[in-house]
């Protein structure tokens, strides 16, 4: 399935913008230019797909090890990743023995990372700082993500090769009905030229009524995402902010420090597996499309 434009989300955008606004941009500004520069000066075109993977997880443990259909969910992951044609080497980044164990079995490439990384971007910052190569886009491919499809790990990569201005490149694909007020899935709201204005657990944007609205299109987001690397090696020294920390969405952080984010709509009709409940879905979603 093929990346799209985006759909235009401007009802509320102003009041979104506004909570953007503030010291954080003002700090972040020279640090932007140093990156801003260095982007321009030549084509971002070394690629490395990185699959964090941690065994702890308060809401589902060991769930990369989990089975679906006979294959544990990460060797599912990396061999969906492997058809993407943009990814110059792919990675399991990890700080768990068993993790690595399994994936070593399949045949994967593992870099152990420390267990203090607080999410998934500072675990590929860390296993790109292990790596011997050098590169200039770093994938952060949710190792959750068992049916995704390799033209959307291509599609963030094209995106935020073709927007200079932007350190941050990921997808989003309709919201389900049935998923408007699940905090689980998390929305976003983009500008008229598809960047990122606001992510967020709750349903976004909120009209008067306080309900859903059947007929507006919002707009779910993918856990997949491409980092400009020397944005990556600065993200982890930014300190967490307000937003961030409120809504517990690592990419607000981007956001509120003022780095712009290119988003691309597709269609994708499966999610990730964020509870036991959501494996049973994905392995039937499998069966319905002959996926085995």
């Amino acid at each position: 399935m093929s990346p799209t434009s985006t759909t235009s989300s401007t009802t509320g955008s102003w009041l979104v913008q506004g909570l953007l606004a503030g010291a954080a941009i003002v700090a972040a500004a020279g640090a932007y230019a140093v990156i801003s520069t260095r982007r321009t000066a030549k084509y971002r075109s070394r690629v490395v797909g990185i699959i964090p993977a941690r065994f702890a997880s308060s809401r589902f443990q060991g769930k990369p090890l989990i089975p679906i259909l006979g294959k544990p969910m990460i060797q599912r992951t990396w061999e969906r990743a492997k058809l993407a044609t943009t990814l110059d080497k792919l990675v399991v980044a990890t700080d768990d023995e068993r993790i690595a164990e399994i994936c070593l079995g399949f045949g994967a490439d593992v870099i152990m990372t420390s267990e203090s990384c607080q999410n998934g971007t500072e675990r590929c910052n860390e296993a790109i700082q292990k790596l011997r190569k050098k590169f200039d886009i770093v994938v952060n491919i949710q190792g959750d993500e068992p049916l995704i499809e390799p033209e959307i790990i291509d599609g963030v990569v094209k995106a935020l090769q073709a927007a200079p201005d932007a350190v941050f490149s990921t997808a989003v694909t309709s919201l389900k009905p049935e998923d408007a007020s699940d905090p689980n899935r998390v929305k976003c709201v983009v500008d008229t030229h598809g960047y990122a204005i606001y992510f967020s657990r709750g349903l976004i944007p909120c009209n008067k009524s306080g309900k859903a609205n059947p007929h507006f299109p919002y707009l779910l987001h993918l856990g997949i995402q491409s980092y400009d690397t020397q944005f990556l090696k600065i993200y982890p020294d930014l300190p967490p902010t307000t937003l961030q920390l409120e809504e517990d969405l690592e990419q607000l952080k981007v956001l509120e420090n003022g780095y712009k984010m290119k988003v691309i709509k597709v269609d994708h009709d499966a999610h990730g597996v964020d509870i036991p409940e959501d494996v049973k879905k994905i392995e039937l979603l499998m069966r319905e499309i002959n996926l085995s």
